[in-house]
């Protein structure tokens, strides 16, 4: 069974990580009580890529940001797209808006992704 991914990227600075990891950590339970198969949030740890267009590069990161890599599992498209509306609509995530983020919403690479391989 392929599964649907919702991925993102986001530049973040780094003397925010921990009011974001509270934010993420809150966020991924409330994704999965509501049906996510899985939830990550990475936060970069070796951003060299020689060859390569690193994200740094990609994201116009300033010295004191730092890049989280992230993607959230569904059954299905039709599943993820169910489960966002309920979490969009989840009242513990009403505070959660642009302007309250810890990171510039703006600058987050996202989209939805049909499993291209899984083994």
């Amino acid at each position: 069974m392929s599964s649907y991914i919702d991925g993102f990227v986001l530049p973040i600075r780094k003397d925010r990580i921990d009011a974001y990891r509270r934010i993420a950590h809150t966020a991924g339970g409330i994704w999965r009580e509501h049906g996510a198969l899985s939830y990550r949030e990475c936060i970069a740890e070796d951003l060299s890529a020689e060859g390569m267009q690193p994200f740094p590069a990609l994201l116009q990161l300033s010295p004191e940001e730092t890049v989280v890599f992230a993607w959230i599992e569904f059954a299905s498209r039709a599943e993820r797209d169910r489960i966002n509306a309920a979490v969009i609509n989840d009242p513990r995530l009403a505070c959660a808006t642009p302007q309250s983020m810890p990171f510039d919403c703006a600058r987050m690479p996202y989209g939805g992704f049909d499993t291209l391989v899984q083994r």
